[in-house]
């Protein structure tokens, strides 16, 4: 590995011969081989998908020890910085090529930057967002990505990206059941609400006003209208709708209100806001964030009101 040799000066010599003698549920999750570090014999352990749950990892690399006799060392593709912190704690070994080095049996660790960890301060994905508000109506504590995956119609690319730029954000971390990824945290769902607040993006990214006769389609009631049917607040005179897709009515519409009576706001949305909701109007949380730079006190008021529901719910 020329990354030891550059950084380091260690010299990395790969030798010939294959370790056999592990249980094929090894042989499946890594490609084992010995390597000698300066005249130090280790073994490289290169994971062939996705990481295990740290503590997994940690059994995985305890039962090859006991075999072998030699440190262990985890040779992954990359690295979030959740990984790393759990691979720090359960002090396993570790390579990432170019990036990070620690190998406590000869005293090094060497830090460089964690794959994502520059995102750890920008907004959410769509599809992150959408995930974790799916996640705070479960109740937080442990999800089957899978079960995620099935009920908002992620791809598997999809729910891979969107739980790891929720784990790099600190929000969440995952493990592996078997074949399973599991998604889970310790908070409850009003702290994982609070704690992500500032990654939030309104789900509305902009809105047209239409004919309600032009209006055909099924959509979700949003904004004040919905507002006001979670809480004590007065129905306003215009009803916002919401949809992912706007495009059938742009040639209708106007940029500004015309007439309250004969036209929609109609509200463009940056996930489909039905994959979330149970009834005719959004879902709580995604209006709460929708309306959380409205100053008005009696919407705010209101937006407590509704959140208080959603938390006497869910707890």
């Amino acid at each position: 590995m020329e990354y030891l040799n550059r950084v380091l000066g260690i010299h990395a010599i790969y030798k010939d011969g294959k370790i056999t003698s592990m249980p094929n549920f090894i042989h499946a999750r890594y490609r084992i081989q010995r390597v000698a570090l300066d005249g130090k014999e280790v073994v490289f352990l290169y994971p062939k998908a996705e990481l295990d749950a740290a503590s997994t990892i940690k059994k995985h690399i305890d039962r090859i020890q006991k075999a072998v006799g030699l440190p262990v060392v985890l040779v992954p593709e990359y690295l979030t910085y959740r990984q790393k912190e759990y691979l720090l704690r359960e002090k396993i070994p570790f390579i990432v090529d170019g990036k990070q080095i620690y190998l406590p049996f000869m005293a090094v660790y060497l830090q460089e930057r964690c794959d994502g960890e520059k995102q750890t301060t920008e907004t959410m994905l769509p599809s992150a967002q959408l995930l974790l508000l799916y996640y705070i109506y479960h109740g937080c504590g442990d999800l089957m990505a899978s079960e995620a995956s099935d009920r908002l119609g992620f791809t598997p690319t999809s729910i891979s990206r969107a739980s790891r730029q929720l784990e790099e954000m600190g929000l969440i971390h995952t493990e592996k059941r078997g074949v399973q990824k599991v998604l889970l945290s310790e908070k409850n769902p009003e702290e994982m609400f609070a704690t992500a607040k500032d990654y939030f993006r309104n789900p509305v990214k902009r809105v047209i006003y239409a004919p309600k006769a032009d209006v055909k389609e099924k959509l979700l009631i949003s904004g004040y209208h919905a507002l006001s049917e979670y809480s004590m607040l007065n129905s306003p005179t215009v009803t916002a709708l919401a949809a992912d897709s706007i495009a059938a009515w742009e040639g209708v519409s106007s940029k500004q209100l015309q007439s309250s009576e004969d036209q929609y706001a109609l509200e463009l949305w940056r996930y489909d806001p039905k994959k979330l909701s149970d009834g005719e109007y959004v879902d709580r949380l995604s209006l709460a964030i929708s309306l959380r730079d409205d100053r008005n006190e009696r919407v705010e008021e209101s937006v407590e009101e509704m959140l208080a529901q959603v938390w006497g719910i869910l707890n």
